[in-house]
């Protein structure tokens, strides 16, 4: 058997920062609703953050890990530091959920 593939490199690369900003939160004992309330933010708003580019989101985020922004999201910022503008095109797309994913491998499966 193969190993399933994953067509779409970006995305890929997008899933794995999503996840390892997570499991940074996690091991932090944080959660994104409590980082909301922390921060003054409207509710969801550091949950949109790791999908689409917020700045405020990325802030709170980055301030609650103690840590830097441009440290957790290289695709949205310069290694200087710098907020990339205007944002890459495929910040403020969704990556695709489990389901789709799903899809896809099978998908790509049956055309073996």
């Amino acid at each position: 058997m193969h190993r399933a593939r994953i067509a779409d490199k970006a995305a890929k690369l997008r899933l794995d920062e999503i996840n390892r900003i997570k499991a940074r939160l996690n091991v932090a004992g944080l959660t994104l609703l409590a980082i909301d309330r922390e921060y003054g933010l409207p509710r969801g708003t550091a949950g949109n953050t790791l999908q689409q580019a917020n700045l405020a989101g990325e802030r709170a985020i980055a301030a609650a890990l103690k840590t830097r922004p441009h440290l957790l999201w290289r695709s949205r910022y310069h290694p200087d530091g710098q907020r990339r503008a205007p944002q890459p095109p495929e910040n403020y797309q969704r990556p695709p959920n489990m389901e789709k994913r799903r899809l896809e491998s099978s998908g790509a499966r049956e055309a073996a």
